[in-house]
């Protein structure tokens, strides 16, 4: 038996050789296609690997390429790093204390990674650290029990193929115009997963896998089946040889990727995906070889059947109450795309062996009961009764499934509609359809979330607020917009009365490219944030800074009504050295009471222009570095201002470098709407400029952080003692100013 994928497009067949089933699949929901112009030809490849900054400015370590992508735990590999700016990097920074690196002597840009045994299994943020700061992260999984194999070559055709046993994790790097080719031997019905792990771990690689026999008959081939990475579940007919192929869809070389040959506990999906914080709750588990108390389930992906496992899990409660997602494995296989769809989600991960595979699935956390979806609910007619609050684990069982159900509310007013699916991986393109008691067509709710920048939080799950009358019945349906089903396609529906909130995130912007986070002394650096206001939240939002390092500083930020603004961190003339976290807080109120939030940091993925590509990272890193050439700051950094007036602001320039002379001009950095502010610049020896901020008339009275940007051409050279200095422009953001709007006077 076999199941594997292919590509939107495909049709799907049934071919029986030696009394083998196969039957391919398709993952790619429609919704979710590239353009095969995004990725095909060496443009994209040129554009990514360019060592050189898209704009100039000082120096910023851009972390490109890091090979292998894993080890197992317990043991050592040999890694090579690939970016810009990175000849003076001699340190990796781990978000785990069990995974070091130390230089390989007389090996430029090589580093051993040695994983303690207890590095539990995941993935982890690697970034470089050096004299131009920290990098941004990339991808490092962990996995125990497989055997660490480097692909080698020749390779490309049968009669060379790498010999490799189950159980090995294969570091390859795809070749241009050709194809990896790996033999290994397996045992009669035993039955082997086959995981290449690519888009999951930071690579580009589009990646496409094929199994055949050792005599070249095709037995399945396999794409986009983890987000745009392939899988194949092979239970083997026979002993024998088997031959897996790798390569690009584009056939383009240079892209790293993990192959996983194994016959270890594998999960594919659980349910239900939704838990109340604090309570124990048994999740069945479908997967492979899932072990003692596992059995055969009813529940087919392509026709092969699935092993099911029971296992009792609890979620911690302070998770619904501090409203954040916890993970051991980062969610890149959302989408093909790289994906920030994790940020407006309460949940954590289930992961069955920590000491296994890096496999998890992720979970909805909620406060409230957890109501199981029961079939027959397919029709308008016969709806599955609920009652509100509601969190309901539902799936969409088979194809062209359809999931109805029947509430009455207690209390008219405005009621918040959540379908989880692409947050919680779900494979499904949900809509959401309200209809009331005599059939009329309330609403109907789709796509939300913001892309700003690079981050993307745009999903394909229906959010929104509806009126509903006390008193009436409301029937809902949930449905997959390309009518697919399957074991996989799970969702889960919220319904409660409005309850704002909001999710806050931040995401390095100042560099085009890949970019880690670095201030440099002296100097300020800014981030986007990203705020999404769930069910009408408008009230003022406060981001601050916890146990931040001596000498570096975050005013408290307040957005006014929102969805963007920029967090400004500050760092004095003297402050030492530094590269490490620091935790960010989100304060807001709802009535009486103070909601805390976290502040989800997040990182772009590839330099692609015109392409939106993030994920989320458990840290916010933040590196301390040589002084800047000049500062920005206000006079006054605390004004009130009516509303229909101007505020006069006093800003300062300080040149911190002798030989830095040219003009600064002066910009606004993303005003909300309702402020504004002509450009302006510092000439010669200015040091102040008077600076009016027009607030306009029908600005909501409360307080509003801004801040401006300066841009200068400053003479630089990496060589501090190279005469020749040519001019870089560096953009340097001032240190922010909180403006409180109060009402203006009647006349």
């Amino acid at each position: 038996m076999i199941r594997a994928s292919i590509r939107r497009g495909t049709t799907a067949s049934v071919g029986l050789e030696s009394g083998i089933i196969m039957r391919t699949t398709s993952n790619r929901s429609p919704a979710s296609t590239r353009s095969p112009a995004i990725f095909t030809g060496t443009w994209l490849v040129c554009l990514f690997l360019l060592d050189v900054p898209a704009s100039a400015e000082l120096p910023s370590i851009r972390f490109d390429r890091l090979t292998p992508l894993g080890a197992a735990a317990g043991s050592a590999v040999e890694a090579e790093i690939v970016g810009a700016d990175i000849e003076d990097v001699r340190a990796l920074w781990f978000e785990h204390p069990g995974l070091t690196a130390e230089p390989v002597e007389g090996k430029d840009r090589r580093f051993k990674i040695t994983v303690a045994p207890d590095v539990p299994a995941g993935t982890y943020d690697v970034r470089l650290i050096g004299r131009w700061g920290v990098s941004n992260p990339r991808l490092f999984s962990i996995d125990h029990g497989l055997t660490d194999v480097t692909d080698t070559e020749p390779n490309n055709e049968p009669s060379t193929a790498q010999v490799v046993a189950v159980n090995s994790a294969v570091a390859g790097m795809s070749d241009g115009n050709n194809e990896d080719v790996f033999r290994f031997t397996a045992k009669a019905q035993q039955r082997i997963v086959i995981d290449c792990q690519a888009g999951r771990l930071d690579s580009m690689l589009d990646a496409t896998m094929s199994l055949s026999t050792s005599d070249g008959r095709l037995l399945a081939s396999s794409s986009d089946y983890n987000g745009r990475d392939p899988l194949i579940d092979f239970v083997t007919p026979a002993d024998g040889d088997y031959l897996v192929r790798v390569y690009d869809l584009s056939y383009r070389g240079g892209f790293p990727y993990r192959l996983l040959i194994t016959d270890k506990s594998h999960i594919e999906t659980v349910f239900p995906r939704a838990v109340q914080a604090g309570q124990e709750v048994e999740l069945v588990a479908l997967g492979q070889n899932l072990g003692d108390g596992s059995k055969s389930s009813s529940w087919l992906e392509a026709d092969v059947p699935y092993v099911e496992r029971k296992f009792a899990f609890a979620a911690s409660a302070d998770i619904a109450s501090a409203g954040s997602f916890q993970f051991s494995v980062h969610p890149t296989d959302h989408s093909v795309l790289p994906t920030a769809a994790t940020c407006t989600l309460t949940g954590t991960q289930f992961q069955a062996a920590p000491n296994g595979l890096a496999n998890s699935q992720t979970l909805v956390v909620t406060d409230s009961p957890v109501t199981l979806e029961a079939e027959p609910n397919d029709s308008q007619e016969k709806p599955q009764a609920v009652t509100l609050p509601l969190f309901v684990s539902g799936r969409f069982d088979q194809p062209r499934d359809a999931d109805w159900f029947e509430f009455e509310v207690a209390e008219s007013g405005q009621y918040g509609f959540d379908v989880y699916c692409e947050r919680i991986n779900g494979h499904a393109d949900p809509y959401l359809v309200v209809v009331d008691d005599k059939g009329n067509r309330i609403n109907e709710l789709d796509d939300f979330g913001h892309r700003i920048n690079a981050f993307d939080g745009h999903l394909r799950d229906p959010a929104g607020l509806i009126n509903l009358t006390e008193k009436r019945k409301y029937r809902v349906l949930v449905q997959d917009r390309y009518r697919r089903g399957g074991a996989r396609y799970q969702y889960v529906l919220a319904i409660r009365k409005q309850q704002p909130d909001f999710y806050v995130a931040v995401i390095h912007s100042q560099n085009p490219g890949p970019g880690g986070t670095t201030v440099w002394r002296g100097g300020s650096v800014y981030m986007d944030v990203i705020i999404h206001q769930q069910q009408g939240y408008a009230e003022p939002i406060t981001i601050t800074g916890e146990d931040l390092p001596l000498g570096l500083h975050l005013s408290p930020t307040v957005i006014n009504n929102n969805s963007r603004g920029t967090l400004v961190i500050t760092v004095d003339d003297d402050a030492a050295d530094f590269t490490g976290p620091i935790k960010l807080i989100a304060t807001g109120l709802r009535g009486d009471e103070t909601l805390r939030r976290e502040v989800r940091p997040y990182s772009r993925v590839w330099n692609n222009a015109g392409m939106n590509s993030s994920r989320p990272t458990r840290d916010l890193v933040v590196a301390i570095r040589d002084g800047a050439p000049y500062r920005l700051e206000w006079d006054n950094d605390n004004i009130e201002v009516e509303a229909g007036k101007d505020a006069m602001l006093t800003l300062r320039l300080t040149r911190r470098w002798t030989d830095f002379k040219a003009d600064v001009t002066v910009q606004p950095l993303s005003f909300p709407g309702n402020f504004k502010l002509s450009n302006t610049s510092f000439k010669g020896d200015q040091t102040e400029l008077t600076i009016p901020i027009t607030v306009q008339n029908n600005t909501r009275p409360g307080s509003y952080t801004l801040a401006v940007m300066g841009q200068a051409q400053v003479p630089f050279n990496k060589d501090s003692e190279a005469k020749d200095r040519p001019n870089t422009l560096v953009s340097l953001p001032s240190r922010p100013v909180t403006l409180r709007v109060i009402e203006a006077a009647k006349p």
